[in-house]
Order: structure tokens, then sequence, then C-alpha cells
């Protein structure tokens, strides 16, 4: 009996050194650098299971040995974390890495990009032609409400999505921007903040912004027009297609409510997307006397206190014109 009890311990003995080399193998196998030499791109659906994607890891040579893998992930509780995604696996990723990568979600993301003064027709056109995109845009959102940016996305993302997170986004920093704003600006809302930074966005460039700014809030505060073509252009078009032509002068004569030629004050909307330079331009201007500006042929603009020197400044712009045409 007692020779018996010594042999089952024995073998016992060995059973167990065996399992636990096994295990150190195993162990050693699992955090190895893998046989890729490539990365992998792998999508992982919704509601995949374990045995499919690792399926498709052996496949796709990113693994050598399926059922270790599964193995591997189940003792590490790693089968109950598996996010759908797409990922690009790096060449030489071990198990383990693998494992950690689909438990943190996919790693491969896409951009769309609204621009600075995108009016919001042609924002939700790109949107849709994001063909990663899914999902229809079911409401439209007010123009000036998407906050220009590259947005990233993941495959499969819903558009409506998307929208709501530009506006999201637009309605934090509106809010930040008009909580912060300079003191005694002729504005009443964060909504005509939003409307202002739309015709500043359109007006000029970021170099400006804080000028053109003044000149706007300096007429405001004396009850004068704001006379902006921008927002005549709006009035026309609707923000869904570009004018290509030059203002007619029935089209600067004729009421309507965009024709700051002709009404008191702010448009009733904004024009466009504005950028956040130009909601901070409109929120704290720059101090300035100046009441005009004109373009002065290099991209920016000639800025004046009085009318009689804008006048001038305006000539010179006709004369480059002129000039420009000829040469054309």
């Amino acid at each position: 009996m007692r020779n018996i009890a010594a042999n089952t311990l024995s073998i016992l003995i060995v059973l167990g050194l065996v399992l636990l080399a096994v295990i150190g193998l195993a162990r050693q196998e699992i955090s190895a650098p893998g046989p890729s030499t490539d990365a992998v791109n792998l999508t992982v659906a919704k509601g995949a299971k374990l045995d499919a994607v690792a399926g498709t890891l052996e496949k796709a040579g990113a693994i050598e040995n399926e059922v270790l893998f599964k193995l591997a992930a189940r003792y590490s509780g790693k089968d109950r974390e598996l996010k759908y995604g797409e990922y690009e696996i790096p060449a030489g990723s071990s198990m383990e890495e693998i494992l950690d990568l689909l438990a943190s979600g996919g790693n491969v993301f896409y951009r769309v990009t609204i621009p600075e003064g995108m009016t919001t027709h042609f924002a939700l056109e790109r949107i849709n032609d994001a063909e990663l995109l899914t999902g229809e845009i079911t409401e439209i959102p007010a123009e000036g409400a998407l906050l220009p940016d590259t947005y990233t996305y993941e495959r499969g993302s819903a558009r409506a999505a998307m929208v709501a997170q530009m506006e999201a986004a637009m309605d934090k920093f509106l809010d930040e921007a008009w909580a912060n704003r300079a003191p005694d600006l002729p504005l009443n809302s964060k909504e005509e903040l939003l409307i202002l930074a739309s015709i500043i966005e359109k007006e000029t460039r970021p170099q400006e912004h804080g000028k053109v700014a003044s000149v706007f809030i300096n007429r405001l505060n004396r009850g004068m027009k704001l006379q902006t073509d921008p927002t005549v252009i709006y009035g026309i078009t609707d923000g869904k297609s570009v004018l290509g032509r030059g203002l007619r002068r029935s089209e600067l004569n004729r009421a309507t409510p965009y024709n700051t030629y002709v009404i008191e004050g702010l448009p009733p909307g904004p024009i466009a997307n504005p950028g956040r330079e130009s909601i901070l331009a409109a929120a704290n201007p720059e101090t300035t006397p100046y009441l005009f500006f004109v373009a002065d042929g290099t991209g920016g603009h000639a800025f004046a206190e009085t009318l009689a020197e804008h006048n001038k400044n305006v000539a010179v712009w006709r004369r480059i014109e002129r000039e420009r045409r000829a040469n054309q």
C-alpha cells in the first residue's frame, strides 16, 4: 500500500510539473511576438463571437494558434470584453497585445472636415457624402448650429450622431464665449453673437477678425447699417448655392431680411457656420475707431475712420480691379 501511495504521489508530482511546464510555454507563446510581418486589418462586427474573431485572425496570419488564442482570451476574461470596431493590428503583435487591443475598441478612425464659413446645407452634403457613415439625417440643424472642425468617426457611425456632436460642440463653445464676452457689447443674446460671428467669418481672413469685428460693433453702437455683401448674398442663395458673380445694384436696393444695406442692425439669423476665432472676435473685438473697410488687393482690407478716407480706399480698390481685368 505504501508503494502504491508513493507511486501515485510521484505520478501527481510529475503531472504537476508537466502542467506547469505547459502553462509556462503557453504563457511564453501568448506574450511572444506574433507571426505577421505586416499590419493586419480586422473588422469586428457587433455581436461577433470569439470563435469567429480567432478564426479570422488565424486566416489573416496575425496568430498561429487559434485554440491557444481562445484559451488566453477566456483565461484572462477578455472574451467578455471584445469590442466591435475596425482595427489595424501592428505587425508582430503578440496574442496578449491583440487581446488588449480588441478590449480597448477600434483604433481605425476616419475624418470629416467642416471648414469655417461653410453653410449648413453644404456641411450636410459633406456628411452625407462620407460613405462610411450610416443612416439618414432626419432633423436639419439651423444655420450656424455646427462648429467647424475636423471630426473623427469609426466605420458605421451614424450621420445623425455626427451632426449632434457638431451641434453640441457649437453650443458649448458659444456658451463659453458669451459668458466671457466684453462688457457693453450691443448684442442682446448669444444668438446675436453667433449672427455677428458668421458675418465676420464670411468677410475676412483670421488675421483681421478682431479688427473687422470692431467695425461692425462700432456701426451697431452708432445705429449705422452694417452694409455687408455676404448677408445680401445669403438672402439670395439661402446658403444653398454659390452666387458666382458680383451683386447687382437692384439686389443691393431690394428690401429683404438679409439685406444689411436696407435693414437696421443684424439680419434675422447666421449666414454660415462660424469658426472659433470669429466667435471669439465677436465676443471680444479689438478697440478701434474704424467704421469702414474695403478690400486692398492683397487678400486683406483697408480700414478707415471717415467716409472720405474710405472713398479713397475704394478708389484704390477699383483701380486694382480694372488692372486685373485688363491683364486677364
